[in-house]
Formats: C-alpha cells, sequence, structure tokens
C-alpha cells in the first residue's frame, strides 16, 4: 500500500475509533479528535522522540492535550502506537497502556479512558487536563523543566536532555486568562523548546466564536514573542509537516501553530446537525460518516491490518532507536559523573539525596520570635543547599514570602541563558501554579508562593496538583487578620477551609519557627501529595520546647503542646498557627485561676486525621466535652473538633482595616475572651 494511503488509513481508524466510543458511551462528541486526528497523527508520527515501549523515558518529548474534552484523540494514539503500561515503580506491566476494550468502555467506571485524560491512571497520559487552559499552562513547566535539567545534568559529550514540549489547545484554552499569563512567561523566556497547536475551528459550546471571541490571536501571540506560523487546512498533512520543521528550526521563542480546522459533525441527516460538543453523533450519522470514509458502516472499533505497524514504523522505530542511544550515553555518564547520575535516578523516582534535611536549623525558645514566612525562609535555602533540583519561587512577592533562595549560586532562571534556581512568574498567580505543576510532572521538586488570599487565584491549578497527586509545595504567607491595615481585600477568611476542602492536599498552618522545620520534614517526604504551607507576616514567639511538647509531634497533624501540672484537663483549647500562642496564653491564665486546661497544637487537620483513633483519643480524650477551637479564619469544619458542646472562636465577617491590636481585640483574639469562653464551656462565674 502506497505511503499516503496508508497514512489516509490510520488518520480514518483514529477518526472511527473516537467515533464509534462516543457513540457507544452515548457521552460526549467526536468532532475535535475527529478533526484533529491528520494533526496528531502527524506529529506522532513524523516528529514526535517518544518510545512507546518506555513512556517514562526522560528525555521523551511530551504531549499534552490541553483540549482534554478529545480525549479519545489521545487513547486512540496510545493504542494504535501500542504504549505500555507502567506501575508506580516506573516498571513497564507488559501490557497496553489503553486496550482496545478500554476504548470500548470509554466514560465507564474503572475504564482506562475516563471522560477526560488523567495522569497516573492512564500510562502514556502527560497531565490530567480538560479545566482548559491548564493543560497547555503546564506545557509551560514542561519546557522549563527541559531548560533547568539541561543546563545541571548536561555535560560536553552527555546531552541527556533536550526534548521538546507539544500541547494541542482549542479555542477554550487560548480564551482562559490562564493560558495568557503562561504564553507570556513563556514568550519572556524564549522557550523554543515549546510548541502549541491551536485547533482554530472557531465554534465553542455556545456556537461560533464570533458570538464572543474576535481577537487576533497571532498578533496577540507575536506580542508576547511568540514565532506563529498557520496551517490553513487540518487535513493538509505536508503542510502540517512544514510547520512543524519550523517549529523544530526556531531557536529563540516558542512557536505557535495555528491549524485552520472544521469540526467533524458527521454527515448531515434528517435530523440535522448535533451541537459541537456534549452529544454524540447518533447512530445513522455514524454510518452516514462511515460512508463517506469508505469504511465498512456497521464496523466497530475497527483497527484494520498495517495499521499499528505503520505506528510500529514511525513513532515506534523511532523512539526505539533514541532511547537505546539515550540510555546508552547514561551508562557512560554514570561512570564519568557518578554524583549527577544519582541525583538524576533520585529525582526522577521523587527520592532525597542523604543527608538532606542535616543543616534544617532549630530554633531557640525566644518571646519575640519571628514570622514564620522568616524561618520557613530560613529553612527553604538549607533544604535547597542539600536538594538541587528544589527550584521555584513566586508571583512577584519572593521579598515578602521569603521565598528566594539566596545562597552562593541558586542564581535565577532567565531569559539570557541563566538557568538557576530562583523562578520569576511576575504577577500571574493561576499560572504560577499551573507552571509548578510542569515542572512536578518532569520530576523537578517545585515550590511558588504569594498571599494566602490570592491562592483564590490560582485554585484550579491546585486542585489539580493534588489531583495528579504531584508533590507541589504552595507557599502562602500572610495568612490572617494579622494583616492588619491592608484590610479585607488583603485578609484570607474563607481561604484555609477552602483549601482544606481539596482531597489529597495537605494544608499545614506551623505556629512557630520550630513547627515550621518540622513542617518542611514532612513536606520534603512526600512523593505523591501537594502541600499548601501557611505562614505569618507577623512575629510569633518560639515556643521553649523544654516547657512544651516537642516541635515534631506536628508529623502527627495536632499534638498535646501543654497540660495541667495535676490531673486531666477540664477545658480543650485547639488552636492552629499564631492563634497556638494565644492558647497558651489562656492556658497560663487558667491555671493561675485553678482551671485545668490542655492546649493542641492543630496545625496539619488531613495528617491528624490519619493517626489512629486510639491516638486521636488521646488528644481529644472524648469525655472532655468542653472545647474550644480558635483559628483567624472562617470556623467551617471545626466542629469536628470542638464537638455539638464546643465553641470556636473564629472569622464570621470579612476582617477590616486597622492595626492588628485593634483587629485582634474586635475579634476576640485575646486570652481574656479565651479565658472567659473556657470558664462558660465549663459553667464556671467569671
Amino acid at each position: 500500500m502506497p505511503d499516503d494511503s496508508i497514512d489516509d488509513l490510520c488518520v480514518t481508524t483514529i477518526r472511527t475509533l473516537c467515533m464509534d466510543a462516543v457513540q457507544k458511551a452515548n457521552s460526549g462528541h467526536p468532532g475535535t479528535p475527529m478533526g484533529l486526528a491528520p494533526v496528531a497523527y502527524t506529529l506522532w508520527q513524523r516528529f514526535l522522540r517518544y518510545d512507546p515501549a518506555d513512556p517514562v523515558w526522560p528525555n521523551r518529548d511530551r504531549f499534552v492535550l490541553s483540549a482534554g474534552h478529545a480525549s479519545t484523540l489521545l487513547y486512540a494514539l496510545l493504542h494504535l502506537a501500542q504504549v505500555q503500561a507502567v506501575d508506580p515503580a516506573y516498571e513497564t506491566l507488559g501490557e497496553l497502556s489503553v486496550k482496545l476494550d478500554d476504548i470500548k468502555r470509554f466514560r465507564q467506571a474503572d475504564s482506562k479512558c475516563p471522560g477526560h485524560p488523567e495522569y497516573r491512571w492512564t500510562s502514556g497520559v502527560e497531565a490530567t487536563t480538560g479545566p482548559l487552559g491548564t493543560g497547555a499552562a503546564a506545557t509551560v513547566g514542561l519546557a522549563i523543566a527541559a531548560r533547568w535539567m539541561a543546563s545541571y545534568f548536561n555535560r560536553p559529550e552527555y546531552t541527556l536532555f533536550d526534548y521538546n514540549t507539544y500541547a494541542l489547545c482549542g479555542d477554550g484554552d487560548l480564551m482562559e486568562g490562564v493560558s495568557g499569563e503562561a504564553a507570556s512567561l513563556a514568550g519572556h523566556l524564549g522557550l523554543s523548546n515549546l510548541c502549541w497547536v491551536y485547533d482554530n475551528n472557531r465554534i465553542t459550546i455556545e456556537g461560533s466564536t464570533s458570538i464572543a471571541f474576535t481577537e487576533d490571536v497571532a498578533t496577540r501571540f507575536i506580542g508576547y514573542g511568540w514565532n506563529v506560523t498557520r496551517v490553513g487546512d487540518a487535513n493538509d498533512r505536508e503542510m502540517l509537516a512544514r510547520a512543524f520543521e519550523t517549529f523544530q528550526r526556531e531557536h529563540h521563542r516558542p512557536t505557535l501553530i495555528i491549524v485552520d480546522s472544521h469540526i467533524a459533525y458527521g454527515a448531515p441527516t434528517k435530523q440535522g446537525t448535533p451541537s459541537a460538543h456534549g452529544e454524540p453523533l447518533g447512530e445513522d450519522e455514524v454510518r452516514a460518516t462511515k460512508r463517506v470514509y469508505g469504511w465498512p458502516e456497521d464496523a466497530q472499533f475497527l483497527v484494520p491490518d498495517g495499521v499499528v505497524e505503520r505506528f510500529a514504523e514511525g513513532v515506534g522505530a523511532r523512539g526505539r532507536t533514541l532511547r537505546r542511544a539515550w540510555t546508552e550515553l547514561y551508562e557512560r555518564y554514570r561512570v564519568e559523573y557518578p554524583e549527577l547520575a544519582d541525583h538524576l535516578a533520585r529525582m526522577q523516582r521523587r527520592q532525597l539525596p542523604k543527608d538532606w534535611d542535616a543543616q534544617i536549623p532549630s530554633f531557640p525558645a525566644d518571646a519575640k520570635g519571628l514570622a514564620t514566612r522568616d524561618s520557613s525562609g530560613k529553612v527553604l535555602n538549607a533544604i535547597a543547599k542539600e536538594v538541587p533540583w528544589l527550584i521555584g519561587g513566586s508571583a512577584d512577592l519572593a521579598p515578602s514570602t521569603k521565598t528566594l533562595l539566596t545562597f552562593k549560586g541558586a542564581g535565577a532562571f532567565g531569559p539570557d541563558g541563566e538557568q538557576g534556581r530562583n523562578l520569576h512568574f511576575g504577577v500571574r498567580e493561576f499560572a504560577a501554579a499551573a507552571v509548578a505543576n510542569g515542572l512536578s510532572l518532569a520530576k523537578v521538586r517545585p515550590y511558588w508562593s504569594t498571599f494566602l488570599i490570592f491562592s483564590d487565584f490560582a485554585r484550579g491549578a491546585i486542585r489539580l496538583s493534588a489531583l495528579m497527586e504531584l508533590p507541589v509545595v504552595h507557599i502562602f504567607t500572610h495568612d490572617s487578620i494579622g494583616v492588619g491595615e491592608d484590610g479585607p481585600t488583603h485578609q484570607p477568611v474563607e481561604q484555609l477551609a477552602s483549601l482544606r476542602a481539596i482531597p489529597g492536599l495537605l494544608v499545614i498552618r506551623p505556629c512557630d519557627a520550630n513547627e515550621v522545620a518540622e513542617a518542611w520534614r514532612v513536606i520534603m517526604r512526600l512523593r505523591h501529595e501537594p502541600a499548601a504551607l501557611v505562614l505569618t507576616r507577623q512575629a510569633v514567639p518560639t515556643l521553649d520546647r523544654a516547657a512544651y511538647a516537642p516541635a515534631s509531634g506536628l508529623a502527627h497533624g495536632g499534638y498535646v503542646l501543654a497540660d495541667p501540672a495535676d490531673g486531666a484537663p477540664d477545658v480543650i483549647l485547639v488552636a492552629t498557627g499564631s492563634e497556638v500562642h494565644l492558647a497558651v496564653q489562656a492556658h497560663e491564665q487558667l491555671d493561675a485561676e485553678g482551671i485545668r486546661s490542655r492546649v493542641v497544637s492543630m496545625p496539619c487537620w488531613e495528617l491528624f486525621e490519619r493517626q489512629s483513633k486510639e491516638y486521636r483519643d488521646q488528644v481529644l480524650p472524648p469525655s472532655v466535652t468542653a472545647r474550644i477551637g480558635i483559628e483567624q479564619a472562617a470556623t467551617l469544619g471545626w466542629e469536628r473538633y470542638v464537638g455539638a458542646e464546643g465553641s470556636v472562636i473564629g472569622m464570621h465577617t470579612f476582617g477590616a482595616s486597622a492595626p492588628l491590636k485593634a483587629l485582634l481585640s474586635k475579634f476576640g483574639f485575646t486570652p481574656e475572651a479565651v479565658v472567659r469562653l473556657a470558664k462558660e464551656e465549663l459553667g464556671v462565674k467569671a
């Protein structure tokens, strides 16, 4: 069969698999995957450096389907390319990642083909996508990671990292603001190893894009500093190939390939034309469309002879050759650069260097203390010296969040070729978090930071870090009404409850410098979970751990910090962060009045809930029902710790603009208020 004919057959096979999967599921629409089949096929078959037999090869090209609603396109590619399944230990299982039966069970329970691509669920899926714009934004992190890893690991004669990253985007991706944030950053950094393919099909759920989206996308991206090229027909595989060749020749700018396409509706029937998204073609249209393709009308999930073999001749053979050459190179590299090779092996498996925590400081007792953002900055720098692939930055707030790496050699990652470890995200919170996800997908260990109030801007990416089980460190400072005069626009109230609502995200709010150190010890050991580290702007005392329980209790999420001198407690004060010190002050006053109280520091609810019931009951004895929760935040969720008979001192409104002491008095965060409420709980007259 001539090459064009077999390639045509491959494209049609992709299209019909997508049609059949959607039709059998009776959910979704195959239009976008049908329209983009020639684009994806050209990229995979002729350009993508990817070995289906080893889909976790570190120097593979990355292909991210940012238009995640077109997931059947990716599943068809994974199946036809015979991509192998990989287990959590990065070992191939000797079976396909996506079997034909999985495609037949598209959008069904436990299928490897869910409605949108999911990282860690289906081997070969490089990122969880679907929330539009976020997949594209994550590819900026993947591209940054390639540049950073090349600067750290590559040596003369040893090019271990030079992979490219591709994203397939739709109109929806480019309407979302996060893609603009990320594209602006990519252009500034000159990420010439990044290519976005924009499916310009001019249709969204509500109809033509002309009702809401009439900008000149090409001019916008040129303004971002991108190289922009155009393919006038998505079916023109030769012009598509020229566009990808143009990308590969560009060495200074990221590339946007605008591909003009018409969304595939199927052949017209008496029922009319279906909407662009949200419903299958219908059996009559599927048959009619197959007739147009010259396909057997009643054949379902047909993979003709020669199709799998054609993929094997293209992406399979090319990837196998490149991966084997890389493996041989790496074996020689291990001999010549054993320390770097060890670092690479550990990084790829999300492991830490030996003695990574040896330089973490211990903080002496200090009544004045320091802000937890300051102690965190000290701990972060101590760890980063020992973990070379710990990199990150801030959404333009590093001087305030104390996240700048200041030791010799840390440097900055910038457009001038310097590939240091400090990233400057600019005022782009959503993009910063999404880029951090991309960095983590490449196995770099990333952190990013902003004020807690602005976590709202990044929530979509924070949620995806938890969904993908990525150990991203989200650092949030200015954690309470302690921001003071900046007022309610900058005083977080509902953000802690909101972050705690995200499954799989550890929200850690330490009370002093030594709890901060312990928090970082917990965070750095995480391999499949993100953490939100929530820190103060204002100074808080460093507790005397000879008088109070050791800060290592943080690893349990909550622990008994202080107890009565004798006897069981009458009342329990539970607090997080800066409010722990308020609880300690109240504890001392209650003790002076002969009222036995316990102080529980509860820096991480999620970790506490993982402890045994026996441990939790030891910390919060069920027999002690007089309990008070104290936190400068919304009270939602505190009932699990104070019970039906307990009370919470928290925020029930937004904050106010005033000096800190005035705010604490106004909202009841004083030792006197805690003591008064404790007495009420016990029925003791004040």
